[in-house]
């Protein structure tokens, strides 16, 4: 049974000229300890796939029709104060930029000891001892400093390593991550994916991975799910999808690709 089973979703926006749908009969699976790459061109609906199965929608978009099975409860029909209980507890989630996603008046320790006491998991000086022990782990220097510092006070790179360490406090099953890269330049960018890869494996975590860089796409997934206009049109190990592409707009993607290395290719 998958860990995340999305099923049919629609989501749709509430506009002055009508209801417009973003996200259209969207279903896909993530099974325990793999990664799932979704990835499609700016627009195509994937981070709004990735709020909705948080419950974390903006303003005027909503869940029309579908299911979202997590670890055999379905989220849609949570209350907000039962998705409370899910969000970072069980499903982590990284932000696009770190610099909106983290609370600006509020030092990083002070975030990561709320994360931690609202679960339930640390409170007082233990809390702050593991604030510090997961910036460690995130390879952010002098933790013991970083801790008491804002989010303003931090470099992109160690911004983004605050909020990974942020999604993983918890521990939680399975990781979210929205473009977590986006914003930064290559050398960090390639720290910041291997960071996650080595979480995944020390942690046994399940990830979507959400991204329009099929370079990213080549290095972490196990299977990758094409998105398109809204909707899935194509899904496939990861190895398949790059050397056998079957949807015309999967073959776009892949023709577009063009790195100073040649063509992406997966991870053996």
């Amino acid at each position: 049974m998958p860990l995340l089973s999305v099923d049919r979703l629609t989501t749709v926006f509430d506009t002055p000229a009508g209801i417009v749908p973003v996200v259209t009969e969207v279903s896909f699976h993530v099974n325990s300890g793999e990664t799932l790459c979704l990835v499609g061109e700016s627009g195509s609906g994937k981070s709004i796939t990735a709020l909705s199965i948080i419950g974390l929608l903006p303003p005027r978009a909503r869940i029309t029709s579908g299911r979202v099975v997590f670890d055999g409860r379905n989220l849609v029909e949570l209350s907000e104060t039962a998705m409370q209980g899910v969000r970072g507890a069980k499903i982590g989630f990284v932000f696009q930029e770190a610099m909106t996603a983290l609370n600006p008046v509020f030092t990083i320790g002070s975030q990561l000891e709320e994360t931690l006491g609202v679960h339930g998991l640390a409170k007082g000086r233990e809390a702050r001892s593991k604030a510090i022990e997961w910036l460690r782990a995130v390879g952010v220097p002098d933790p013991e400093r970083r801790v008491r510092e804002y989010p303003h006070q931090l470099s992109g790179g160690l911004r983004q390593r605050a909020l990974i360490a942020l999604a993983l406090a918890c521990k939680p099953a399975l990781l979210i991550a929205d473009e977590p890269t986006t914003a930064l330049d290559a050398t960090v960018q390639a720290q910041v994916l291997e960071l996650l890869r080595d979480f995944r494996q020390r942690l046994g975590l399940a990830m979507l991975l959400i991204s329009h860089d099929l370079g990213v796409v080549a290095g972490m997934a196990d299977r990758v799910a094409v998105m398109y206009g809204g909707r899935i049109v194509e899904e496939a190990p990861v190895r398949d999808l790059f050397h056998q592409p079957k949807h015309p707009y999967t073959r776009e993607l892949l023709a577009a690709v063009s790195t100073g290395l040649g063509r992406a290719e997966p991870r053996a």
